[in-house]
């Protein structure tokens, strides 16, 4: 999957631009506040349909503007897909392909993945669970369709159950029967998600603990470890049946909160070095090759699993890293392949000197 053409339109600070783009090495360089990092957010959007900075569709629309757009030429083996993205300020966003819309976004991802290196990603270490298990849910969402529309089943159901928790509460009532309706589609689409985030989170850690040895010259061991409710004294020959304990065991606490507080929905991702939590031992220095080792990691699962080689998008990381680790990432990407490469920096000499030592095609755009 290569981008052939990018062009924006009243997308965040960008009025119009248009890019004729390399197949291999692209960078977008230029001083701060150019909208270097809003390039790559577009790009992100074409991938999965939403920011990767979390802004809402219509916070990226330029202001006193009425809707954004984002087109681009996509070589799909030996056809060429059109994409349009487009969001009017007074209705909703629609994605097209081919001049075909969507019916729904999650029909649109897995067609293009894509990995960001971002140093936003020091949040997956510092923040709450949540995060982790939205970056884990993206990964997997990317590579198995079926999961993605398990998800947002799950979602829904555990939504209508906490708004009749809440109802009771308010209303000072109590139907346990009604309540109980919910129980079997949340066990269902719940056993599901959770066998194949096990499996995901398996495949993946190996290739992390590999990248990280490189990354780091070997000096300590990582893992990622999935941490789940359902995990928690069981056959996991049986999660069906532990989750329909856990509905019965919390049903006075849930009562209590007015919301599900077990589940697959209060699942983690375990982040350890010598097994102890990164965030608490790890220097910055580790954390960051953690990091990168993580998402070259999810790189080459999602093209081991899809047949597809994801986009990476390296938001200013370069500034982040020291050379060491920056010799060892160029390292890494001329030893595995890893396709069509789009690359912020502040520095075009230092851009310069990094792409020359990865043997591929590169075009440097200035903003």
């Amino acid at each position: 999957m290569i981008i052939r053409k990018l062009s924006l339109y009243n997308f965040k600070n960008h009025s119009e631009k248009t890019f004729d783009l390399s197949p291999q090495i692209n960078c977008f360089v230029g001083n701060n506040g150019v909208g270097k990092t809003n390039i790559l957010d577009a790009l992100h959007y074409l991938s999965v349909g939403k920011s990767f900075l979390g802004n809402t569709d219509l916070n990226n629309i330029k202001k006193d503007e009425d809707f954004f757009s984002i087109n681009a030429e996509i070589q799909n083996d030996d056809s060429e897909d059109i994409i349009k993205i487009s969001q009017p300020r007074e209705a909703k966003k629609i994605i097209k392909k081919n001049d075909k819309t969507y019916d729904r976004l999650a029909d649109h991802i897995g067609y293009l993945p894509s990995v960001m290196i971002s140093p936003y990603d020091s949040n997956l270490i510092s923040d709450s669970g949540e995060s982790r298990r939205k970056f884990l849910d993206s990964m997997i969402s990317q590579t198995d369709s079926e999961y993605l529309f398990g998800l947002i089943q799950y979602q829904k159901t555990i939504q209508q159950r906490n708004a009749l928790l809440k109802y009771f509460a308010k209303n000072r009532t109590w139907d346990k029967d009604s309540l109980e309706i919910y129980d079997d589609p949340i066990i269902k689409s719940g056993t599901q998600i959770f066998k194949k985030r096990k499996h995901f989170v398996n495949k993946l850690n190996p290739i992390v603990q590999s990248f990280y040895e490189i990354i780091s010259g070997g000096k300590e061991s990582v893992s990622v470890v999935y941490e789940s409710h359902l995990l928690e004294d069981f056959d996991l020959a049986e999660p069906d049946r532990k989750f329909r304990e856990l509905l019965v065991e919390s049903l006075d606490r849930d009562r209590m909160l007015t919301y599900t507080s077990k589940g697959i929905h209060k699942d983690d991702l375990l982040f350890e070095m010598d097994s102890v939590l990164i965030k608490k031992t790890g220097s910055q220095g580790q954390q960051k090759s953690f990091l990168i080792s993580l998402k070259l990691a999810q790189m080459s699962l999602v093209k081991e699993l899809t047949g597809k080689t994801p986009i990476l998008l390296l938001d200013d990381i370069f500034d982040k890293l020291d050379d060491t680790r920056v010799a060892q990432l160029i390292k890494l990407v001329n030893q595995e392949n890893f396709g069509q490469i789009f690359i912020t920096d502040t520095h075009r000499e230092r851009t310069e000197s990094v792409v020359k030592k990865i043997n591929e095609e590169s075009i440097i755009f200035e903003i």
